[in-house]
C-alpha cells in the first residue's frame, strides 16, 4: 500500500518498492485514491504491507509526498463526517484512512523535525471540501484539529458507530451535523438510560477510530521524561475542549462501554470458546483512551474538582469552572449516587472478573485488562472526592481490595510486573488516608479467593496484613523502594482495627524481628524508619484497641525480647562493625534475612516468562514526598501536621522520624534503570549515599526517638501477670492466657495516649511523572495486534527483554 508512495500498482506486493523521489502533486487524485479505494484490506495488512523502513524512507527522502499523504487521509475522513458515509465504499475509505494514519502517525512523531506538521495550518486542510457558513474559521485549522473533530463526528455516524434512528426512509440520511450525540450513546448507565443494541459491526468501526485516537495522543511516548513540564499533551488538549462538540455523549460513551461490560455474558459456561467478544477489544480501547484523556493535567485538574465539590449547595451557582479538560471535569462532577453505585460496581465486576472461581476450570473469560481499570478508579478517586467517599461509605470498597490483593499477591515476584504492584500500593495509600477505610477492613473475610497464603480466620485487615508480609518477604529486589509505602498504609489503618487474628500479629512480630537486626539497621542510612513505623502500629492498635486485640498482645509478650534488645541496641563503634561484619559473611540483602524462613502455605510466584517485554518506570518519589502529615483531632477531623524538616525536628509520638528524609529510590541505585534522565541527574545523591557509613552519634540520634515506652509498660504491667497465672495454674495452654489477656485492662496505667497520625497521599511532580510513564508503557505493551509503536524511537521509557 505504502509502494504507492513509490510506485503506482500497490497491490503487487512482490515488487520491489523503491523511493518515488518526486513530488505527486495533491491535485492528482487518481494517484491518492489508490490508498483507500482497496475494500479488502484489514489494520493488519495495512501493517504488513507498509513496513517501517519504507515510511521512514519516505519521511526523509519524498517528505512533500508524506505531507501530502497525511493531507488527503484527513480530508477524506473530514469528508467521511460530513456526508455521513451514506455507501458502503465511503465507510471503506473512511476506514481504510483511519488504518493507514494509525500506521503513520508514530513515524510523524519519532522525528522532532515532524512533530508539528499536524498542528501547522496545510492550506485548505481545515476547509476539506466544507463548504458551510463558517467555512472562514475552519480554513485556518491546523491538520490535527480537523482530524480529531472528523473522528468525534465518525464516532457518532448513524450505520456507520451508531444505530441509525431514522426508521422508515432508508434513502434519507441523517445529517451528522445537525444529529444531538447524547441521543447516540452507546451504553446504558452515566446520564443515559437506554441500552443500544449490540451490533458488532460498529463495535468494530469505533475500534479503528479508537485506535487512531489513542496513535494521535502517543505523541507523549517520544518525549523525553521531565518532571519539570507543565507541558500538555496537545492532542488530548483539544480533544477534551469545548472546540469538540461530542466530548460530553464521548466521554459518557467511553465510561458506560466500560463499566456495563460483563465478561461473563449471560453466565453460559464457556461461552467465550463458542463465539468471539467484539465488546472486549472495544472496552480495552474505551479504557485506554479514557485513562489518557485524564491524564491531563492532573494537579490542577484535581484541585478545582476539589473546589467545585467543596462548594456547599447553596453556593452552588458560584461554582468554578473546574479543569478546561472536559473529560476531567465531567468525571470530577458526577455525584448521582445512582451513577457512583453504576461506576464501582463496573470496575469491581471486572477487577473480579479473575478470582471468579466456578465449579468448571476456565469457563469464564480472564480479562487482561486490570492494569488500566486500576489507573482508571485511581483518576476516579484522586478527582472526584464524592466517589471516593462513596466507595469508602459502604462495604463495596472491599470488592476493590480484594482484587488489588490478589494482583499484589500475584505479581510480586515478577519482575516484569513491578508497576502494577505500584499502581496497587498507590491505591491503597490513597484509601488509608481516610478512616473509613480502616472501619471497613474489620469486615469478616469470608471469600476463598485462590492465593498462595496462609489460611487464616479473620478479617480484611488480617488478608491485608498477611499479603504485604508477603510481599516483603518473598518479592523481588524492586520492590524495596515499596516497603515505607507498605508499612505506612498500616500505620494507617492500625488506629481502627478492632482484633487482629494470631496469624497476622505474628506476621507484624516477624516483620519487627527483622527489621530491628543491628546489621539491617546499620546498613542504609534509612532501614531504621520501618522499625519506626512498625513501632507506631503497636501503639496505636494498644492505645486505642487494646480490648479486642489479645492475640496481638499476646505476640508482643512472646516476643519481648525484640523490645527489649531495641531498646538496648549497642551504638559503640566496635558493636557497629561488628553486626556489619555479620552483614557481610552472610552476603545477605535488604530481606533475606526473612527470605529464608518458610511460610506455610507459601509457594512463590512464577518469575517472567523469557522474552517478556517491559517497560521501565521513573523512580518512585520517597515516602515523604507523596504524603503529608495529618493529626485525627478529637471530633475524628484531621488537622495537617507542618513538615519538619529532618527527622531530629520530629515529635515523639514517634515514626515521625520515618519521613522527611532522601527517598529509598536514592538509596538503591540499582533499584530503578539509571538509563532515564531524571536518574542521571539523581547519581550524585546516591554516591553520597553510598559513602556513608553508621556512627555512633548517628545511632543514639535515632535510638533515643524510639517510641517504645507504651510496650515497655505494657510488658512491665503483663509479663508478671501472665507467668503467675501460668505458675499458679500449671498452664501451658495458649488459649488460656489468651482469655485472661482478653478480660485484662490496661487503663489508667499506659502513657497518656499519643494523637493519631495519618500520612495521607499527596500528588507531586514525581508521582505525576512515574504515572505517565507507567500508563503509557501499559498501552505501549498491550497493543499487540497491530503493534503500533513497536520499534520505533519510544523517549517516554525503554522496553526491556527479560
Amino acid at each position: 500500500m505504502m509502494q504507492g508512495l513509490q510506485k503506482t500498482h500497490s497491490s503487487n506486493m512482490k515488487e520491489e518498492p523503491r523511493v518515488l523521489h518526486h513530488p505527486v502533486e495533491a491535485t492528482d487524485d487518481a494517484f491518492w485514491d489508490q490508498f483507500w479505494a482497496d475494500t479488502s484490506t484489514t489494520v493488519q495488512d495495512v501493517f504488513a504491507l507498509v513496513p517501517a523502513a519504507e515510511i521512514r524512507a519516505v519521511r526523509e527522502e519524498s517528505p512533500s509526498n508524506l505531507a501530502t499523504l497525511c493531507y488527503k487521509a484527513v480530508e477524506r475522513l473530514v469528508q467521511g463526517a460530513d456526508s455521513g458515509c451514506p455507501s458502503d465504499k465511503e465507510r471503506q475509505i473512511v476506514l481504510n484512512c483511519t488504518r493507514l494514519l494509525t500506521r503513520i502517525l508514530p513515524y510523524i512523531f519519532e522525528d522532532a523535525d515532524w512533530r508539528g506538521f499536524f498542528w501547522s495550518t496545510v492550506p485548505g486542510a481545515g476547509r476539506a471540501g466544507r463548504l458551510d457558513d463558517d467555512g472562514d474559521d475552519d480554513e485556518a485549522r491546523p491538520l490535527a484539529e480537523s482530524l480529531l473533530l472528523a473522528v468525534s463526528d465518525l464516532l457518532f455516524c448513524p450505520d456507520f458507530t451508531v444505530q441509525s434512528h431514522k426508521k422508515n426512509n432508508p434513502d434519507t440520511a441523517e445529517d451528522i451535523q445537525s444529529i444531538d450525540s447524547c441521543e447516540y450513546i452507546w451504553e446504558a448507565g452515566v446520564g443515559f438510560a437506554q441500552s443500544p443494541l449490540l451490533n458488532y459491526v460498529h463495535d468494530l468501526n469505533r475500534m479503528e477510530l479508537l485506535k487512531l485516537l489513542l496513535t494521535c495522543f502517543s505523541e507523549a511516548m517520544y518525549l523525553p521524561p521531565s518532571p519539570e513540564s507543565k507541558s500538555l499533551n496537545p492532542w488530548v488538549t483539544f480533544f477534551c475542549s469545548a472546540e469538540n462538540r461530542h466530548a460530553l455523549p464521548l466521554f459518557t460513551s467511553l465510561l458506560n462501554v466500560v463499566c456495563a461490560y460483563d465478561p461473563v455474558g449471560y453466565g453460559i459456561p464457556y461461552n467465550h470458546l463458542l463465539f468471539s467478544d467484539h465488546r472486549e477489544q472495544l472496552v480495552e480501547q474505551a479504557l485506554q483512551i479514557l485513562i489518557v484523556t485524564l491524564e491531563h493535567d492532573g494537579g490542577s485538574a484535581a484541585s478545582a474538582a476539589l473546589q467545585a465539590l467543596n462548594t456547599s449547595a447553596a453556593e452552588e451557582e458560584q461554582e468554578p469552572a473546574g479543569p478546561d479538560n472536559l473529560f476531567v471535569n465531567y468525571l470530577s462532577r458526577i455525584h448521582r449516587e445512582e451513577d457512583l453505585s453504576f461506576i464501582l460496581k463496573g470496575l469491581a465486576r471486572l477487577l473480579n472478573n479473575p478470582l471468579v472461581q466456578t465449579y468448571l476450570p476456565r469457563s469464564t473469560k480472564r480479562i487482561q485488562c486490570h492494569q488500566e481499570l486500576l489507573i482508571l478508579f485511581w483518576k476516579f478517586c484522586d478527582f472526584n472526592k464524592k466517589f471516593l467517599f462513596y466507595v469508602l461509605k459502604s462495604s463495596d470498597v472491599l470488592e476493590m481490595l480484594v482484587p488489588i490483593l490478589f494482583y499484589l499477591n500475584d505479581a510480586r515476584a515478577d519482575q516484569s510486573r513491578v508497576g502494577l504492584m505500584h499502581i496497587g500500593v498507590f491505591i491503597l495509600l490513597l484509601l488509608s488516608g481516610e478512616r473509613n477505610f480502616g472501619v471497613r477492613l474489620n469486615k469478616p473475610y469470608t471469600l476463598r479467593v485462590p492465593m498462595d497464603i496462609p489460611v487464616f480466620t479473620g478479617t480484611h485487615a488480617d488478608l491485608l496484613v498477611v499479603i504485604f508480609h508477603k510481599i516483603i518477604t518473598s518479592g523481588h529486589q524492586r520492590l524495596q523502594p515499596l516497603f515505607d509505602c507498605l508499612l505506612t498504609i498500616i500505620v494507617n489503618i492500625s488506629p481502627y482495627l478492632k482484633s487482629l487474628s494470631m496469624v497476622s500479629a505474628n506476621k507484624l512480630l516477624h516483620l519487627l524481628e527483622a527489621f530491628s537486626t543491628p546489621w539491617f539497621l546499620f546498613s542504609t542510612p534509612q532501614n531504621h524508619h520501618l522499625v519506626f513505623f512498625l513501632l507506631e502500629v503497636f501503639n496505636n492498635i494498644i492505645q486505642y484497641q487494646f480490648d479486642g486485640n489479645c492475640n496481638l498482645v499476646y505476640s508482643i509478650i512472646r516476643k519481648r525480647n525484640v523490645f527489649h534488645h531495641l531498646a538496648n541496641l549497642p551504638s559503640d563503634p566496635a558493636s557497629i562493625q561488628k553486626a556489619l561484619q555479620k552483614k557481610k559473611k552472610s552476603g545477605i540483602s535488604r530481606t533475606s534475612s526473612i527470605e529464608n524462613e518458610s511460610m506455610e502455605g507459601s509457594r512463590p510466584a512464577a518469575p517472567a516468562e523469557p522474552g517478556t517485554l517491559k517497560a521501565s518506570l521513573e523512580a518512585t518519589p520517597g515516602i515523604d514526598k507523596i504524603t503529608e502529615k495529618s493529626q485525627v483531632s478529637e471530633d475524628g477531623t484531621m488537622v495537617a501536621v507542618p513538615h519538619s524538616d529532618s527527622p531530629q525536628a520530629a515529635d515523639s509520638s514517634a515514626a515521625a522520624g520515618a519521613s522527611d528524609t532522601e527517598s529509598n529510590s536514592e538509596r538503591e541505585p540499582e533499584v530503578f534503570h539509571a538509563e532515564s534522565e531524571a536518574a542521571r541527574s539523581r547519581l550524585s545523591s546516591v554516591s553520597s549515599a553510598a559513602a556513608w557509613s553508621a556512627s555512633p552519634d548517628w545511632v543514639l540520634s535515632w535510638k533515643t526517638k524510639l517510641p517504645l515506652q507504651t510496650i515497655m509498660r505494657l510488658l512491665q504491667v503483663l509479663v508478671p501477670q501472665v507467668e503467675k497465672i501460668c505458675i499458679d495454674k500449671g498452664l501451658t495452654d495458649e488459649s488460656e492466657i489468651l482469655k485472661f489477656l482478653q478480660h485484662g485492662t490496661l487503663v489508667g496505667l499506659l502513657p497518656v495516649p499519643h494523637p493519631i497520625l495519618i500520612r495521607k497521599y499527596q500528588a507531586n511532580a514525581g508521582t505525576a511523572m512515574w504515572f505517565r510513564t507507567y500508563m503509557w508503557g501499559v498501552i505501549y505493551l498491550r497493543n499487540v495486534d497491530p503493534p503500533i509503536w513497536y520499534d520505533t524511537d519510544i523517549r517516554l521509557f525503554e522496553i526491556q527483554r527479560i
